[in-house]
């Protein structure tokens, strides 16, 4: 399977990698407004063409997928043009930065019937799914609270039009928050909630750091905080009637070697250790070349499908506009 990437940033570097560990999948093109990030991108991966333009990498008849590592505030512009060329599409998460250009890129998925997955990689780890088949079995009763944060030193890296933390970290512990309620409760426990929050702003304009309380019933309210300008910080329990599950190692990055710690109120403990072939970037093109060839549209969960990365960014545009009152 031929990828294409669009951009030469970090993220992009990381994906080439993963591509070319997968024994089905090729990275054959590179696409990147400059020369140089172009140039270094193309002797470290080794990629079969490169493009100076990334319409023209669009207008290759080769590719297979097109990866969009693009600011978030554009990945609804190549969505479009990509979808409209027949090209599956990964797109690097948070899809957008509003819902009308969410809902741009999702119809043109829609209208042209291609593949689409948005690049919420750590969700295809199997970490996911332990903590998933954790909660099935009902050891911690059932969920009446999640406090998730996720910290990390970023601020310098980041496009001023990706509109900051919340849709550069606060994707992650919002994904996995709407994955476990979700899993637990269905669709349904997102269609009323309420939401405050507090938001601080950077010296770009947007928020870099905000928390915010979401209270989807009187017995049911999630924490989330998130900052893009010191740390490296993950955190993340879900609270139950019974007991708790506090995730020890960042599910964020998972890796080969990852645990999580079930407690029993006043009661036990155990830590439960998740052993892994790789990251989740290794699984993400795996299962994304897996789906592709099974004829699929989407991945299935606990991946997001369209419907999930919707509802996921309708929660961080929530939260953007109650940091933002």
């Amino acid at each position: 399977m031929k990828w294409g990437v669009l951009g030469t940033s970090f993220i992009s570097g990381v994906m080439a990698e993963a591509i070319n560990n997968d024994e089905g999948s090729e990275l054959y093109a590179v696409a990147g407004r400059s020369q140089q990030p172009l140039d270094d991108f193309v002797a470290n991966y080794s990629p079969a063409k490169a493009y100076s333009n990334y319409d023209e990498l669009l207008n290759d008849d080769a590719i297979d997928i097109v990866y969009i590592a693009l600011p978030n505030h554009v990945h609804h512009e190549y969505v479009v043009k990509a979808a409209q060329k027949g090209k599956a599409i990964l797109c690097e998460k948070s899809l957008s930065v509003d819902m009308e250009k969410t809902q741009q890129a999702l119809n043109a998925v829609k209208q042209s019937g291609v593949f689409f997955a948005e690049g919420l990689m750590y969700l295809n780890h199997p970490l996911v799914s332990a903590i998933l088949e954790e909660l099935k079995q009902g050891t911690i009763g059932e969920i009446r609270s999640i406090q998730a944060s996720y910290i990390a030193a970023i601020s310098q890296f980041t496009n001023p039009g990706s509109k900051g933390a919340l849709y550069n970290l606060g994707c992650y512990p919002m994904s996995l928050v709407h994955l476990i309620l979700q899993s637990q409760f269905g669709d349904q426990i997102f269609d009323n909630y309420s939401m405050q929050a507090l938001g601080r702003l950077g010296q770009d304009g947007n928020i870099c750091e905000s928390s915010a309380l979401i209270c989807f019933s009187d017995a049911l309210t999630v924490q989330v905080h998130t900052a893009e300008d010191h740390g490296l910080k993950h955190g993340f329990t879900i609270l139950g009637s019974k007991g708790a599950i506090t995730l020890d190692s960042n599910p964020w990055l998972a890796t080969q070697s990852n645990q999580f710690s079930v407690e029993v109120y006043e009661t036990s403990q155990r830590q439960v250790e998740v052993e892994a072939q790789g990251d989740g970037f290794f699984y993400q093109v795996a299962n994304i070349r897996k789906a592709i060839e099974e004829g699929q549209k989407c991945l299935s969960r606990p991946s997001a499908t369209l419907e999930d990365s919707y509802q996921i960014m309708k929660l961080l545009t929530d939260w953007e506009q109650a940091a933002s009152i």
